[in-house]
């Protein structure tokens, strides 16, 4: 486990977000908020998925106005992404959101940062800060001659600043980038100058081919070093995959448990089963296990027990044929045609599943 560096706790409805709890997994929907069918549906897949927070695009009071009828249908606290105009800050919040996602500096002048201000205190929603490297202000690429770590903290602070005169810090930070270095040494430096909890991510990462990559890259390193609080995984697509993606960040780095971790073997020209089917079908049978368990797909032998024996679980090709193995130990030989069948028997009896 990683030394987390103790930040300011606040709550995002039943969520704690710093001062040592969980890591979260946001997402945020893709769906026409004003459609609330359409939306709570998606925000309900995210759920079973694993997602804790779930964000929700609020661009005009239609959609401000659906948000109580979403809110109560579903179970994980919503949060409003707004710009630009607070009256739809002061709506969510009537509606009954968990928190804001907005910039301060972006809605008004200091009357309606002061409504929004007391209208958030009073019903206990924080707000999330969120600075982008494509937005900064003309001011502060040219202080610094481009979109750097130093403005983008910068950024952040001045609009921190407005709410700190507020006497308000119900705050969370973050600092987004579609340049991986760019926003480690961004969140590093933030990390170093403030102690409100800090939302990671990597925006605008792309597809899943090469959005998956950036965001563990990113994300990952940065929770490796004991910073960060809650994490999105921007992709472009079905926002389930986000969730996917961020529950196996976190697992990797031993900070989540549940679900299956699946080992498999990259094959080698020792491999003498259709390895690759065999994985995909074991990874999707898998996909609703919500216990911890350790699941290993082995190309032989060579790799088979004894590589993967901390498996709970495992198989390990031959010709035609393989084995069944828990930690390390075979318990019976089986034709190839019958692994997948025979592994999951295996896991439904450590499961205690009975049919």
């Amino acid at each position: 486990m990683f030394d987390r560096k103790l930040t300011r706790q606040i709550s995002v409805g039943k969520i704690k977000i710093g001062g040592g709890a969980p890591i979260s997994i946001q997402s945020m929907t893709n769906t026409k908020t004003h459609d609330a069918t359409a939306t709570i549906e998606q925000i309900k897949k995210l759920a079973t998925e694993g997602c804790d927070i779930v964000r929700v695009a609020v661009p005009d009071m239609t959609a401000a106005k659906t948000l109580g009828k979403i809110i109560s249908a579903v179970e994980v606290p919503i949060i409003a992404d707004i710009h630009f105009d607070y009256k739809l800050a002061l709506e969510s919040i009537a509606q009954g959101v968990a928190a804001l996602r907005l910039n301060p500096g972006n809605i008004g002048g200091a009357a309606h940062v002061r409504e929004v201000v007391k209208s958030a205190r009073a019903a206990k929603v924080p707000i999330r800060i969120g600075v982008n490297a494509g937005s900064l202000s003309r001011k502060l690429l040219a202080k610094y001659g481009g979109a750097t770590p130093e403005a983008l903290v910068e950024s952040a602070l001045e609009h921190v600043e407005i709410l700190e005169a507020e006497d308000f810090f119900d705050i969370k930070i973050s600092l987004k980038a579609h340049d991986v270095p760019l926003t480690l040494a961004a969140y590093r430096l933030m990390s170093a100058k403030k102690n409100y909890p800090l939302h990671l991510g990597i925006t605008e990462a792309g597809t899943v081919n090469t959005g998956v990559i950036k965001s563990s890259v990113g994300i990952g390193a940065l929770l490796a070093e004991g910073i960060g609080d809650t994490i999105r995984v921007s992709l472009t697509g079905d926002p389930v995959v986000e969730v996917k993606v961020a529950k196996e960040i976190l697992k990797s780095l031993g900070l989540r448990d549940g679900g299956v971790t699946l080992i498999a073997c990259p094959t080698c020209g020792r491999t003498k089963i259709d390895l690759p089917k065999i994985a995909a079908q074991v990874e999707e049978k898998i996909s609703s296990i919500k216990q911890p368990l350790t699941v290993a797909v082995m190309g032989c032998v060579v790799n088979g027990p004894g590589e993967a024996r901390t498996a709970d679980v495992g198989i390990a090709g031959a010709d035609g044929e393989g084995i069944i193995f828990r930690k390390g130990v075979i318990v019976r030989k089986v034709p190839e045609s019958e692994l997948v069948a025979e592994l999951f028997k295996e896991i439904d009896t450590i499961l205690n599943v009975t049919y």
